[in-house]
């Protein structure tokens, strides 16, 4: 397999997790401001789209090695309610 490849494969594992992130960062700030406590752990909107980038990473990483291939909607269910979860609890939802 060639680096170009390898790169092509791996950005388009990541790819959902990326856009899952932003999407979900960028509409709680739309959104959320009804769910937001006071002083949110992540104040900046990067600083939380990458924590949940990396949870989302974690999440497809999980579900590639528990059925033993990528795309498999379970995956991406799991993806989307652990971000929403992070993203819950990096807002300190909780709390309000």
């Amino acid at each position: 397999m060639t680096f170009y490849l390898l790169a092509n494969h791996l950005l388009n594992f990541v790819l959902p997790a990326a856009a899952v992130a932003l999407l979900l960062v960028l509409s709680s700030r739309v959104f959320g401001s009804v769910f937001r406590s006071k002083t949110p752990m992540a104040a900046t909107w990067w600083a939380q789209a990458s924590i949940v980038f990396a949870a989302n990473v974690v999440v497809l990483a999980a579900g590639l090695v528990f059925f033993g291939h990528d795309g498999k909607m379970l995956t991406y269910a799991a993806m989307v309610a652990g971000a929403a979860l992070c993203q819950w609890v990096l807002l300190g939802a909780w709390k309000a």
